[in-house]
């Protein structure tokens, strides 16, 4: 299966082309104001480095956050948009999750650890996980043990209890989330990796967004209504 992994979760946007075997060609872009301008070109990269047409693709995996409002609703409306085009499937991948998973693949922790990424407001989104040993000869995975969550980075660290810190979050706020290790920002390939495993496993990945919080931009007062209300159902005199 061709399958394209986007993710716009953090300050990287990360596409990926995976084959269901290997990685056939990542494109990553570090900005994490313009997630708009950059996920398209980073798509046709992707596909041009592989040699494949979008019609190629039969599948999309789009990380799901947590993440802010904006930067996070560009990769997973691109992700729904490009399936329906297609008529293919779209699937939901904690963006955490990739990123605890590339961490255990590449031997950066083991035991317990936290991935912690930046959330603005002086807050990090976090989930804590364990590298746990894969079955039937299988190399180790990441089991998440806890549902991802917004913190003060000083409260995430009263809970480390001596665990590494995966993500951006270690080094935006190192006194209080050291010792980091791993991984800054999500991996399209890493993505793509979680994705194809839990298919494999027969679970479903519903694309809905983990916001966690209200968007940072919203109404500072209702709107007033356009009509005067009606007065007790009678006309006035």
């Amino acid at each position: 299966m061709l399958l394209l992994a986007i993710d716009t979760s953090t300050s990287a946007i990360a596409v990926a082309l995976h084959d269901g075997t290997r990685t056939l060609a990542e494109h990553t872009t570090l900005d994490a104001r313009r997630h708009t301008e950059h996920v398209a070109p980073g798509i046709t990269a992707v596909l041009a480095e592989a040699g494949r047409r979008p019609e190629d693709v039969e599948a999309v995996a789009v990380g799901v956050g947590p993440g802010p409002f904006t930067g996070l609703r560009v990769g997973m409306v691109t992700a729904t948009v490009f399936a329906h085009a297609r008529g293919i499937p779209v699937h939901g991948v904690c963006s955490l999750d990739a990123l605890a998973h590339e961490a255990v693949r590449t031997g950066a922790v083991a035991g317990e650890f936290v991935v912690a990424t930046d959330a603005r407001r002086k807050e990090v989104y976090w989930a804590r996980y364990a590298a746990v040993p894969g079955t039937d000869g299988a190399p180790p995975r990441a089991a998440r043990l806890t549902d991802p969550a917004v913190d003060h980075p000083a409260t995430v660290g009263e809970r480390l209890g001596g665990a590494s810190v995966v993500g951006r979050g270690a080094l935006l706020y190192p006194g209080d989330l050291d010792p980091s290790a791993g991984p800054l920002d999500v991996s399209a390939a890493a993505l793509a990796e979680v994705a194809l495993d839990e298919l494999a496993e027969g679970r479903a990945l519903p694309v809905e967004p983990l916001y966690l919080r209200r968007p940072d931009a919203v109404p500072s007062h209702p709107r007033k209504p356009a009509l005067p209300a009606a007065r007790d159902g009678r006309a006035g005199g």
